[in-house]
């Protein structure tokens, strides 16, 4: 009898465990995601920009090569 009790607290105290890693890896998750949406919207003007740069140095070798 006392053997069962102890697996039956074994038991419960694993589930206990296993649900807080569980919840610090869903937590982690759901920061990195926040984190890397904030860093494309940071990084969003800079990109276009860069395209924009790109694009008429582009239309302007285009142009002298003519």
């Amino acid at each position: 009898m006392l053997l069962l009790i102890v697996w039956i607290v074994v038991v419960v105290l694993a589930l206990v465990v296993l649900g807080a890693i569980g919840y610090g890896v869903f937590g982690a998750a759901g920061r990195l995601g926040r984190e890397l949406a904030a860093v494309e919207r940071d990084v969003r003007p800079l990109l276009e920009q860069a395209q924009a740069t790109s694009q008429s140095i582009a239309r302007a070798r285009a142009s002298s090569n003519h």
